[in-house]
C-alpha cells in the first residue's frame, strides 16, 4: 500500500519543515525521473512517483546517514505504507548488502539489525531498482549525469563502493533496454527543475 500523490507531497512538505535541506528537492527529482521512466517501462507511474518522492522520508527525523533508512522504513510501516517502507529500505542497497553503504553507520544495534533482517527478506523488484537508479541521477538542482552524481557522493564521503558504482551503471542499461531509449532523454534531463 502507498499514499496518493497529494498525500505523499504533503508528507514530504511536513518532513521538510522538520528538517529543511536539499534532500527535499532531491526527492522531487527522483520522483520525476521515476515517473518518466515508469511510463516508458510498463510500470505504474503513480506508484513510481510516490515511492520516489518518499524514498528519503526518514530524513524528517534529522540529519542521519544510515539512520534515515531505518527511520523511513519504520515511519512508513507505522502509517501502513508497506510499499513505500520497502523502498525506504532498499534504495541505498543495490547489491542487497549493508556493507556497501556509502555514508556513516549511525544506527543503533537494533536499527542495524532491522535493516539487515528486512533487506535479507526482500527480493529486489523493478520499483526497487528504479528508485536505486533515480537516486543515482537525482540531484537537488535537477537531473544529473550518473557519473557526476556518483562522483559528487564520493567527494562528500571520500569513498564509493566500486561494485555499487558498477551496479548503478547496469541499472541504467537495464532501464534503457526496457524503454528503448536513453535515460536522460526519457526524463528530460536538461529541462527539469524541481518545484515545490
Amino acid at each position: 500500500m502507498y499514499p496518493t500523490r497529494d498525500e505523499a507531497e504533503q508528507l514530504l512538505k511536513e518532513a521538510e519543515k522538520l528538517n529543511p535541506g536539499p534532500w527535499g528537492d532531491h526527492s522531487r527529482t527522483v520522483a520525476h525521473c521515476a515517473q518518466c521512466i515508469a511510463e516508458k517501462s510498463g510500470l505504474n507511474s503513480d506508484k513510481a512517483y510516490v515511492v520516489g518522492l518518499l524514498h528519503d522520508i526518514g530524513r524528517r527525523f534529522g540529519k542521519r546517514h544510515l539512520g534515515h533508512v531505518s527511520d523511513g522504513y519504520s515511519y512508513m510501516m507505522s502509517l501502513g505504507y508497506d510499499e513505500v517502507a520497502r523502498v525506504c529500505l532498499t534504495h541505498s542497497f543495490n547489491r542487497k548488502t549493508i556493507d556497501a553503504y556509502v555514508g556513516n553507520f549511525d544506527t543503533t544495534e537494533e536499527e542495524t539489525e532491522l535493516i539487515k533482517t528486512e533487506l535479507a527478506k526482500t527480493d529486489l523488484d523493478d520499483y526497487d531498482k528504479l528508485i536505486q537508479l533515480c537516486d543515482s541521477i537525482g540531484g537537488a538542482e535537477g537531473v544529473m549525469d550518473i557519473i557526476d552524481r556518483m562522483n559528487d557522493v564520493k567527494s562528500r564521503y571520500g569513498y564509493y563502493d566500486p561494485e555499487k558504482w558498477n551496479t548503478n551503471l547496469k541499472l541504467k542499461n537495464y532501464f534503457e533496454q526496457l524503454m528503448g531509449q536513453d535515460v536522460y532523454s526519457a526524463v528530460g534531463k536538461d529541462n527539469y527543475k524541481p518545484k515545490v
